[in-house]
């Protein structure tokens, strides 16, 4: 492991309070969105060098782990969601719809690089990725006619920016790279040895710019914080305890266990607030739950990186 993976939770937590002190400047928190994208792009571009093209296409043919961890995203994730909305959230309509809008949309990015991190099975994440992405999008109005009795319509561009942009494109230039170099394989090694810390950069400046964005309406209401607080840690705690506990019994080796505990803990809200934003026009609570909701989750995601480090380091 190296040094920046060994204060890799401390150099997320500087770039969440980096980003919130820099976003009290107007000019940066105007535009500090706008990095956010392509730095996504980039850190994905890396990930998917370090995995040879072979790899994602074997992983498409695990089964067992595909109808695992769809039937914890979409099945049982709903169920908790539901149920924690409930019980914490239950007087506060927008934020409990806010609430369960982000938690049954499992994440189509963050979670790569996050599993990268963690030493998961990177190409068997990438894999599952566009299954997560179509299922999300067709259960969404159903679960919130079940939950709420309320359906909403989707804004295409945020279904293209996700699928085209933030995957294919550089899933294309990883493959395009590998494909150009093939024929010196040392150069390529040397190539992927030398990126290998960047992600953890670019991720980094991504959530410094997530923070510098947003950071400003979190300040300006710490009171709905405070209560998404106690679901949003305990959601995290027992699927993580789930997903590991499913992933011993049925016998995944630790890196696909990694895996299936981070694409069933990260969470897509880029495409849940684009359909909260349509949908819910008339309720700013639903959108601000969507944005606050991410901005804890991405120091538990780093927390929880470190401590599947810890039990891969133990041969769990």
């Amino acid at each position: 492991m190296n040094l920046f993976e060994k204060l890799y939770t401390l150099i997320i937590f500087s770039a969440v309070i980096i980003g919130i002190a820099i976003g009290q400047v107007e000019f940066v928190r105007a535009h500090a969105g706008s990095f956010i994208v392509p730095l996504l792009v980039v850190m994905l571009y890396i990930t998917f060098l370090q995995i040879p093209l072979e790899e994602i296409k074997k992983a498409f043919k695990n089964k067992k782990f595909t109808y695992t961890s769809v039937a914890i995203n979409f099945v049982w994730t709903p169920f908790l969601a539901w149920m924690l909305a409930l019980i914490f959230l239950g007087g506060q309509p927008s934020i409990y719809i806010g609430f369960i809008m982000l938690m049954v949309t499992p994440c189509t990015d963050w979670y790569l690089i996050f599993t990268s991190i963690a030493k998961g099975d990177v190409a068997l994440s990438a894999a599952i990725l566009p299954l997560n992405l179509i299922l999300q999008v067709l259960l969404l109005p159903i679960y919130l006619l079940i939950f709420e009795g309320t359906t909403g319509v989707i804004e295409m561009q945020f279904l293209v920016e996700s699928i085209l942009v933030v995957l294919i494109i550089p899933l294309i230039m990883a493959a395009l790279t590998q494909f150009l170099l093939r024929n010196r394989q040392k150069l390529l090694g040397n190539l992927k040895l030398k990126l290998t810390v960047f992600p953890i950069i670019f991720l980094s400046i991504a959530i410094a710019a997530m923070f510098a964005s947003q950071g400003q309406m979190l300040l300006n209401n710490l009171g709905l914080l405070a209560r998404m607080t106690v679901p949003i840690l305990l959601f995290f705690v027992i699927n993580f305890f789930v997903s590991q506990k499913v992933g011993k019994s049925m016998k995944f080796p630790p890196s696909e266990r990694i895996s299936l505990s981070l694409t069933t803990l990260a969470r897509n809200s880029p495409i849940a607030l684009a359909i909260a934003l349509t949908a819910f026009p008339e309720e700013p609570l639903i959108a601000l739950t969507l944005v606050i909701g991410p901005l804890l989750e991405l120091p538990i995601l780093a927390v929880i990186s470190q401590v599947l480090l810890m039990f891969d380091r133990n041969n769990y």
